[in-house]
């Protein structure tokens, strides 16, 4: 049984629909992340678990990276802006039920099941005051 839950996982993936831009989202949700810091590629947030442009934690990057094995990397890769993205990409596919704006940032923020949980609210609201 532990070896199909894998592959049933890739199953249940939902790739982002034809011609979806998923741009406006990442700069807004890298704004809201780091967008006063100096450098944000340097930027640590939640007492040191959080790293880059986007405040990305270990288990976010641990279930990007294991779900789509083409990231490899490090966890300190993070910093890098486009590394990052692809990380998130590949965690948007993982647990997002559906490609809205509202349903990926609060994944980003509140885990897998972020979309339903009533702590991210006030994220999406700050996000999407960022988006153009």
């Amino acid at each position: 049984m532990l070896t199909i839950l894998p592959l049933l996982a890739c199953l249940l993936a939902i790739d982002p629909p034809a011609g979806y831009d998923p741009r406006p989202l990442l700069d807004a949700i890298r704004a809201k992340e780091s967008g006063g810091h100096p450098d944000p590629a340097n930027a640590v947030g939640d007492a040191g678990k959080a790293l880059g442009p986007y405040q990305i934690h270990r288990s976010y990057w641990l279930d990007a990276v294991t779900f789509d094995k083409t990231l490899g990397g490090r966890y300190e890769d993070v910093r890098d802006q486009a590394y990052a993205e692809r990380v998130i990409l590949a965690y948007w596919r993982r647990y997002a039920p559906a490609w809205d704006a509202q349903t990926l940032a609060r994944i980003h923020n509140g885990g897998p099941k972020g979309a339903t949980r009533n702590s991210t609210l006030q994220y999406w609201h700050d996000v999407r005051s960022r988006m153009r």
